[in-house]
């Protein structure tokens, strides 16, 4: 028998409470009677996403319920968003990672980088790093860092059965490497339009509120260099700083080669998975020098990295994808897409994004400096206690408005919304990464908490600056 939290509850009977107030409050000489409607269940659902009143695609399905119904959109609108040309560029991007994690390929890819990278304490924490937000730019940060922490766990089971390192030594060591995992699985999302989800909605709701395209290359220019840079300043803070450890010669060497051996040669299905791998990346990338003017979206190119792999044979008689596999396929995610961008239709259909800009007019007192500094912290700390993707669904509309009303170009708050939505460093239950290792029974949420506090003011710093002088160079 389920059990509902007292949270769950009061988010249940708090939704349709804001609803009712923000309808009957607001006067229809200030906001129309679609407009406070869709007002009003973007509160509803809000709340609802939130205190996961109910689960949290389950209530992303509200839209359809509510916004033709009492008359915010038509059904033909709202339904629409649910099949928005981003939704299936990562459902695209989830056939190709899913692919890849059935032949596991991840896990050879991961054990090369870390026996490249050498396997010196502060070298294996930069290999596990490496690894882990290579895979994040491609699969979800929860399936890297599930992935990438039975690694990390050997390794210190290794280190500690060869008496490599102990006491004190070994215990930095080993939460070095652990949140190493966890916060490389976030930053490494940044780089690409598909590692992260609020990357994906920031896209999704230029498209859809301010009619410009995002390209994969465009954002790969622009978040890539920002992933970088916060990984080695992470590398730095966690083995210089926070857990310096002596160095020490072949730390995991002998598990990373029994990994490649248990591995064995790389198998035909695994080749053809990286094939099409580097073949997507590649298009997605470069597609604005290999088509020109051609009609070729991100999502066209996902879609067909994904057909290729249901159409290419496998050794064993099937395909290298099957649809059973599609049982992986994260269909709640997607629908959390469409939710939040149904509410996105109905803010731009009912001019809502104009209101609230005009109602945030008191803030064009700010510097746009000042304003990213107080917007991307705001985010940042409110993120680590609710789903990014919540997070982002509600605010990126709101800085579009903003900045349309206060006369500073919109794509800077956007961009800042979305990537300060995606780094929640301080506590076990801000991301499934930080979940993960935290289960690992090895970190103290005051080791958690001590060392997330000092890279969120990293991650601030970099976001606002990377916005501020770099956004402008890419986005012209």
């Amino acid at each position: 028998m389920i059990v509902y939290k007292k949270v769950n509850l009061t988010g249940l009977v708090l939704g349709p409470i804001f609803f009712l107030l923000i309808f009957l409050l607001i006067p229809e000489s200030e906001l129309t009677y679609a407009a406070r409607v869709v007002l009003g269940i973007t509160a509803w659902t809000a709340t609802w996403w939130v205190t996961e009143a109910l689960p949290i695609p389950a209530t992303s399905l509200l839209p359809i319920i509510l916004l033709p119904t009492l008359g915010g959109l038509s059904m033909e609108q709202t339904s629409r968003a649910y099949g928005d040309p981003i939704v299936f560029m990562y459902m695209g991007g989830f056939m190709i990672a899913i692919a890849i994690e059935k032949w596991n390929l991840h896990r050879r890819m991961a054990l090369h980088i870390l026996n490249i990278i050498g396997t010196r304490s502060d070298r294996i924490v930069l290999g596990v790093m490496m690894a882990t937000a290579f895979l994040s730019m491609w699969i979800s940060n929860a399936a890297t860092a599930l992935m990438m922490l039975p690694v990390a766990l050997a390794v210190i089971k290794e280190v500690k059965a060869n008496d490599i390192l102990s006491g004190a030594s070994l215990d930095r060591f080993s939460k070095s490497i652990l949140l190493s995992v966890a916060y490389s699985a976030s930053i490494g999302g940044l780089a690409t339009l598909v590692g992260s989800v609020p990357n994906a909605v920031f896209a999704a709701m230029s498209k859809k509120l301010l009619d410009r395209e995002i390209m994969f290359f465009e954002w790969f220019l622009f978040g890539f260099p920002v992933a970088a840079v916060l990984l080695i300043l992470l590398f730095l803070y966690l083995t210089k700083i926070q857990f310096k450890v002596e160095h020490t010669g072949e730390m995991g060497a002998a598990f990373i080669r029994k990994g490649l051996e248990d591995l064995g040669k790389m198998k035909q299905e695994e080749k053809w998975v990286f094939a099409i791998f580097l073949m997507t990346a590649f298009l997605w990338i470069f597609k604005i020098f290999l088509f020109g003017g051609l009609p070729v979206s991100d999502t066209s190119i996902a879609i067909f990295g994904a057909m290729l792999l249901f159409l290419i044979p496998a050794t064993n008689g099937e395909r290298i994808l099957e649809w059973q596999d599609m049982k992986q396929l994260p269909w709640g995610l997607l629908l959390l897409f469409g939710g939040g961008l149904s509410l996105a239709t109905g803010f731009a259909e009912t001019n809502l994004t104009g209101w609230i800009g005009e109602n945030l007019q008191h803030l064009n007192g700010l510097s746009y400096l000042m304003l990213l500094i107080i917007l991307t912290a705001s985010i940042l700390f409110m993120t680590e206690i609710m789903s990014n993707t919540a997070v982002a669904n509600m605010i990126i509309p709101i800085t579009v408005g903003l900045g349309l009303a206060i006369g500073m170009e919109p794509y800077g708050l956007m961009a800042a919304a979305a990537l300060a939505s995606s780094c929640a460093f301080m506590l076990p239950i801000s991301t499934p990464p930080n979940a993960a290792v935290f289960s690992a029974d090895v970190l103290k949420i005051s080791d958690m908490v001590k060392a997330g506090f000092w890279l969120n003011v990293i991650s601030i710093v970099a976001i606002v600056l990377a916005v501020y002088f770099w956004l402008p160079v890419v986005l012209r």
